[in-house]
């Protein structure tokens, strides 16, 4: 940790000693939620919105962060944004998500305007105002910095950071053959939860929570639990291939349902008309590898067939990857074939949080889709949502109030597992110390990682070597 002590930085409270241990007050106490809202959301890239919620010119949405509000417009020369607050006296321009190209941006308030571009055009009572407080330098909106990967609109506050792809570049490019850039929404939903942003996030994290809360799918899974305990009774013997693919396609329709966009039923239909009709080979690790690589065919010389730019799934086996993905600091993308399940979630207060899902799969290029609009929130336990996502939301505000327990003082993580949380949240820390803009990128590149992952040396704070004294610890180095 001698890299921190040479700058001047912020003091942090239930700052991150150990990489193992977090303190629990991180995902309640009011001053640190302040110092998230100060130093770390007006500098970390965010995913504002997919590229198909502005499909036309002058289509615009409002991204809202706490207290900020961004336009996200795309206009004749690209997609722009702006801080969404009228020159003149503050008021906020748009709300929700329009089209502006006939009349541009009018405050609602004194009817002062602007173009797509975020050029002040009219004045109300001009000549009512001195020369100085009209100078077109300031009249002009001020401009959000926005970049674009994956199909989405990234947008970050801060100038000084360093591009998108300088924090997400090796995940973008294990994510870029999926063709992520051309999904588009099938369904959206939106709850708020009565949890930290934070705790919403690292249910995703890891696995090991798939015994006791998802036993359905659980129970569907195949092979042995990596997570189980020495003694625990071994798992079910396969018989033969046939039963190995009868419970590999099983456990798939068990996901399709539970989880939504990740596996899709029409993927599990495939599966199950596949099923009975390949000739496998005797040897049950063989029948497996040959029934994955004729359903991927089949998935891809479908789904191409209907023009859908599905990507080449076997190629994509030959370089295996987690499904997994988390890009940091708050956006998900879980893949299987070729859809994907999307999570966002953004803080509303300290102990309040929207989480999103979203269903994002590959439709025919040539086929026109309506405008898709970010939906009103509904109830976690909504019957529109699959059941492993309202299993996941029925935890969460227990988790909550646990933290709040006298007993309890920080979690305890795993070092090979449960890494993921340990790193993004040491990251996290740097944001608020105050650390230079090239580590926190470089860190990025590690936290922006995949399920299961282990504890890493992210570049600064402490280490996994420092504080494992005599015990080697190796990374993994995969997204460096």
């Amino acid at each position: 940790m001698a890299d921190l002590e040479d700058a001047p930085l912020r003091d942090v409270p239930f700052r991150i000693t150990h990489p193992e241990r977090i303190p629990k007050e991180r995902y309640f106490d009011e001053e640190f939620f302040r110092l998230e809202k100060e130093h770390f959301w007006p500098r970390v890239w965010q995913m504002a919105c997919r590229l198909e919620e502005i499909p036309e010119v002058g289509d615009w949405i409002e991204y809202t962060i706490l207290d900020d509000s961004i336009i996200v417009v795309r206009a004749e020369t690209g997609v722009k944004a702006f801080h969404n607050s009228c020159r003149h006296r503050g008021m906020r321009l748009v709300n929700g998500q329009g089209n502006c190209q006939g009349g541009g941006f009018v405050c609602p308030f004194h009817g002062w305007r602007w173009n797509i571009e975020g050029k002040n055009k009219l004045v109300w009572g001009r000549q009512v105002f001195s020369e100085e407080a009209l100078d077109s330098a300031e009249l002009d909106l001020v401009p959000c910095r926005v970049e674009i990967w994956g199909g989405a609109a990234f947008i970050n506050m801060d100038d000084k950071a360093a591009p998108l792809l300088d924090h997400i570049g090796p995940l973008a490019e294990r994510l870029n053959p999926h063709n992520v850039d051309k999904l588009q929404y099938e369904w959206w939903y939106a709850s708020v939860l009565p949890v930290n942003w934070k705790l919403a996030m690292e249910a995703f994290m890891e696995g090991m929570h798939v015994m006791r809360t998802h036993p359905q799918l659980h129970k569907a899974s195949i092979g042995s639990d990596k997570y189980a305990p020495p003694d625990a009774p071994a798992p079910r013997a396969v018989a033969d291939s046939k039963d190995l693919i009868e419970r590999l396609v099983h456990m798939y329709g068990v996901l399709s349902e539970g989880m939504g966009g990740m596996v899709h039923a029409n993927d599990v239909a495939i599966m199950r008309e596949l099923k009975d009709q390949v000739e496998l080979p005797d040897d049950p690790r063989a029948a497996l590898m040959e029934f994955q690589r004729v359903v991927n065919d089949e998935i891809t010389r479908r789904g191409r067939a209907r023009r859908v730019p599905m990507p080449d799934l076997n190629e994509l086996a030959r370089h295996p990857d987690p499904l997994r993905r988390y890009v940091f600091p708050n956006h998900f993308l879980l893949t299987q074939f070729g859809n994907m399940a999307s999570y966002r979630i953004r803080p509303l207060t300290p102990e309040t949080c929207l989480f999103e899902l979203a269903s994002l799969i590959l439709y025919p290029e040539d086929e026109k889709r309506p405008r898709p609009s970010m939906p009103d929130p509904i109830p976690a336990d909504d019957p529109r949502y699959p059941p492993i996502s309202q299993q996941d939301y029925s935890n969460l505000p227990e988790q909550q109030i646990g933290l709040h327990s006298s007993s309890f003082k920080y979690m305890r993580l795993s070092r090979t597992i449960e890494g993921l949380i340990s790193n993004y949240q040491r990251l996290l820390d740097g944001y608020l110390l105050g650390i230079e803009e090239e580590k926190l990128a470089a860190a990025s590149r590690i936290a922006s990682a995949g399920l299961d992952w282990p504890i890493e040396d992210i570049g600064f704070g402490p280490t996994p070597q420092e504080v494992v004294a005599g015990e080697r610890f190796t990374t993994v180095q995969k997204l460096r």
